[in-house]
């Protein structure tokens, strides 16, 4: 597979090394609008082939996939572009402005016969993977009650200073993440209420947010995110999980240690993930899962296959920052029907 990149900023880097580790796959060419940063990924990575202009690049043709990793603005357009040029196609969270853009977007790609994959990544963290898994073999039987929280005060502005400057934040960037963490565990939802505030006075949007799912298999779960937790050890970035079921309960606590309880006695498990050579603490886990989740996509279109999170699946998840949005701003629980 034969993979271009578009969009060479802060995040994008985990992606070219992911590209480089990947298994079936080449990284052949990238494309950015700022040629410095074109000349040190040429540097770093010796990719050969270098675009400030996305239409140039697909118009060379020798490319079988476009991994988009632009802000949410350009998506659209660069998604129906490669659709144009009938490549598959991977793009960055959050995937749409809007749910009309989202399912135009899947519509174009589907229209195609190619695959499309939202860069959904926190799913793949191995340390969330073994829990989800754990759920999925029924260790600790249905699940009914679940949690999956991440609070932090980790300072994320100045690697990427755009967060503190847009009427949304911490929904749409992170919780996003969390969201499809649950939909993970526990399927899609049948309605949603959420509460919002802000207590960073120097940026724009909500830094903490409270969100009350009701899945359409019966399970209650609480999301909960915040930029706004001031504690010691600091966990980010760590998505923690607590799941009762009617066979045990489930943990994954900070450490990255998993526990499951049941009748037959208590198993506590180190599910560190390993840091690559190109990750640093603490980032490590979200780097590991840009190169797992990269690894699923080149696996699924070998095998003919969906990927987890494909343009269809992730519409559901978009559905449900915009009914925590939705939820918060007029104060009322929302129906996923109304999305």
């Amino acid at each position: 597979m034969k993979v271009a990149l578009i969009g060479c900023g802060f995040f994008a880097i985990n992606q070219l090394h992911g590209w480089q580790d990947a298994t079936g796959a080449e990284l052949v060419a990238v494309c950015d609008r700022d040629p410095e940063r074109l000349r040190l990924v040429q540097e770093q990575f010796g990719v050969t082939r270098t675009y400030t202009d996305a239409r140039a690049m697909f118009a060379d043709g020798g490319i079988d996939t476009v991994d988009i990793a632009t802000t949410v603005q350009s998506h659209r357009a660069l998604v129906e572009l490669a659709a144009r040029h009938d490549v598959h196609v991977i793009c960055q969270k959050p995937f749409a402005q809007t749910m009309q853009d989202a399912r135009a977007m899947v519509a174009a790609v589907e229209a195609t016969g190619k695959t499309l994959m939202v860069h959904e990544n926190f799913r793949w963290q191995s340390a969330v993977r073994a829990a989800i898994d754990a759920l999925r073999a029924g260790a600790i039987g249905e699940p009914f009650f679940g949690r999956v929280s991440f609070r932090s005060g980790y300072d994320v502005f100045t690697g990427q200073p755009y967060l503190a400057a847009g009427e949304r934040f911490i929904i749409e960037d992170l919780g996003i993440h969390i969201l499809d963490i649950a939909r993970a565990l526990f399927g899609d939802v049948r309605r949603l209420t959420a509460t919002t505030r802000r207590i960073n006075a120097k940026i724009e949007g909500e830094d903490v947010a409270t969100m009350l799912l009701e899945h359409k298999d019966g399970v209650t779960c609480v999301v909960d995110c915040s930029y706004a937790t001031r504690r010691e050890p600091e966990t980010f970035p760590e998505s923690l999980l607590e799941i009762d079921g009617t066979g045990g309960t489930l943990r994954l606590d900070a450490g990255y240690r998993l526990t499951i309880q049941t009748p037959d006695g208590s198993e506590t498990r180190d599910v560190s993930p390993p840091v690559l050579p190109w990750a640093e603490r603490p980032w490590h886990n979200i780097q590991e899962s840009v190169a797992l989740i990269q690894q699923h996509f080149v696996d699924s279109v070998a095998a003919g296959t969906q990927p987890e999170t494909s343009g269809a699946d992730n519409v559901l998840t978009l559905a449900l920052v915009e009914a925590a949005y939705l939820s918060a701003a007029e104060q009322r629980t929302v129906e996923l029907s109304e999305i």
